[in-house]
């Protein structure tokens, strides 16, 4: 009776928002038009991300895999029971359809993620874009990422001291993070990858995330990070205590006329100590 009236066994669809953004679509054709601009100039656009924090040891994963017999796992996820964490932080070659994925074993912290960014500009960026002078990333507004961290600018300033990339951020609004292509191009077939596979140890995070394909059909290359990455609060302990002193970045970052709280560019310091650019 209930099939006679088109009811069927179905799940929860996340398609309802508490809170629309204001400036979304204006921001939306921001970046659009700054990809354009990107990819006509032969400049690297990439789109990055933290996936979510995994447990790794003998814990049930969801979704089905094909085998004779069923994996035995632990009954309970208990964290006291893991052998560690594992974060793979995203980078998505817009242009080229490549992922990289850092898989840190700390923290996700915006010194973490600018890092990741860091090593796949040595890895695989500049041997891809040997003569770029300039760098798009696309992130969302929140998290290891967020628009608002001074930490993760700071960090955005040492890759541009580095290397001397011009580094443009465009984030994207609260709440449209499912529209970062890092998220449906690379994170999910990584996850598709390994349904239902227990992530016994990072050898098998790390293998599971190399034979994954992008919805390009290039295979995922990945790294893994086992520094300690230390949060605001225990680098705040350090700094009380006088174990460590925090010294200020100097920022040299030029906001855009457009939506200059989800849009700026950070340049290299020419001169030390150089003046902070509004």
């Amino acid at each position: 009776m209930l099939r006679a009236h088109k009811y069927r066994l179905r799940v929860n669809r996340k398609n309802l928002s508490r809170k629309t953004c204001p400036v979304r679509d204006r921001q939306f054709r921001q970046i659009n038009r700054l990809t354009k601009s990107f990819a006509k100039r032969k400049q690297p656009v990439i789109s990055v991300d933290a996936k979510k924090r995994e447990l790794v040891g003998a814990f049930k994963n969801q979704g089905r895999t094909w085998s004779r017999s069923a994996v035995n796992v632990n009954i309970y996820d208990f964290p006291s029971d893991a052998d560690g964490v594992a974060i793979p932080y995203g980078i998505y070659d817009v242009t080229q359809g490549d992922g990289t994925i850092v898989v840190g074993t700390s923290h996700n912290t915006p010194a973490f993620a600018t890092n990741a960014i860091h090593t796949w500009w040595k890895t695989v960026g500049q041997s891809l874009y040997r003569t770029a002078k300039e760098l798009l990333i696309l992130a969302d507004s929140g998290s290891s990422n967020s628009a608002r961290a001074h930490k993760w600018k700071s960090g955005l300033q040492e890759i541009a001291d580095k290397t001397g990339l011009r580094i443009t951020v465009a984030h994207y609004p609260t709440g449209a993070s499912k529209w970062n292509p890092v998220e449906h191009r690379l994170f999910g077939p990584i996850s598709t990858n390994w349904a239902g596979q227990p992530l016994i140890n990072y050898k098998t995070v790390c293998n599971l995330i190399r034979h994954t394909k992008t919805t390009s059909g290039n295979r995922c290359k990945v790294v893994l990070d086992r520094r300690y990455w230390p949060t605001s609060s225990e680098l705040k302990d350090r700094e009380a205590t006088g174990s460590t002193r925090s010294i200020p970045k100097v920022l040299r970052i030029r906001r855009s006329r457009i939506l200059p709280h989800l849009n700026y560019t950070i340049f290299q310091q020419l001169l030390l100590g150089s003046v902070h650019v509004n």
